[in-house]
């Protein structure tokens, strides 16, 4: 049975890599976000390199990609090794830029993702002051899970001084980081 398992993640990657037709791609990926649900998958898909297929789909320009990545690496992260990886593929940096996305899935699962990732080691990148100002606008949202969210994030991820330099330097303003639409 395992080794059926690897073999259907491994076509699944195949089709992903073969594939001109961007509704197909978005359907793979999709397929394998889901997977990365699954402990049972994380070592398969470390070893077909997905986590590495979602970091690199999280610069596409197709929405649609860059949701169901992100919510992949979302699901992968809570495991310590990939995790590790994560962080070690410089995989922050990206992760931030999804914060500016239009598609309130992809900003919710960044959030949840930088508060996954966040070590003693890895916290200064996951709440750098212009992720905390951007958490600080989000607590405004109209959108109750994305304001709960944010505030999650600022309580339990930032310290009170954090907080304080982010609202004197923004005063919600966080120019350039639009609210997700609803």
């Amino acid at each position: 049975m395992e080794l059926g398992r690897l073999e259907y993640l491994q076509a699944l990657v195949t089709e992903f890599q073969v594939t001109d037709s961007a509704e197909a791609k978005e359907q793979v990926l999709a397929n394998l976000a889901n997977f990365a649900y699954d402990p049972k998958n994380y070592e398969y898909l470390r070893q077909l390199q997905v986590l590495d297929l979602f970091l690199d789909m999280l610069t596409e320009d197709n929405e649609t990609l860059v949701e169901f990545a992100i919510g992949g690496l979302c699901n992968l992260c809570l495991d310590k090794t990939n995790k590790d990886y994560i962080l070690e593929a410089n995989g922050v940096e990206p992760i931030i830029n999804c914060l500016s996305s239009s598609n309130e899935e992809t900003v919710m699962s960044a959030v949840t993702t930088l508060m996954y990732l966040t070590t003693p080691q890895s916290r200064p990148q996951t709440t750098a002051l212009p992720v905390v100002e951007c958490m600080l606008r989000f607590s405004l949202s109209a959108s109750r899970r994305l304001s709960n969210l944010a505030t999650v994030f600022l309580e339990d991820y930032c310290t009170p001084l954090q907080v304080e330099e982010a609202r004197n330097l923004s005063k919600h303003t966080a120019v350039g980081i639009p609210l997700p639409k609803d």
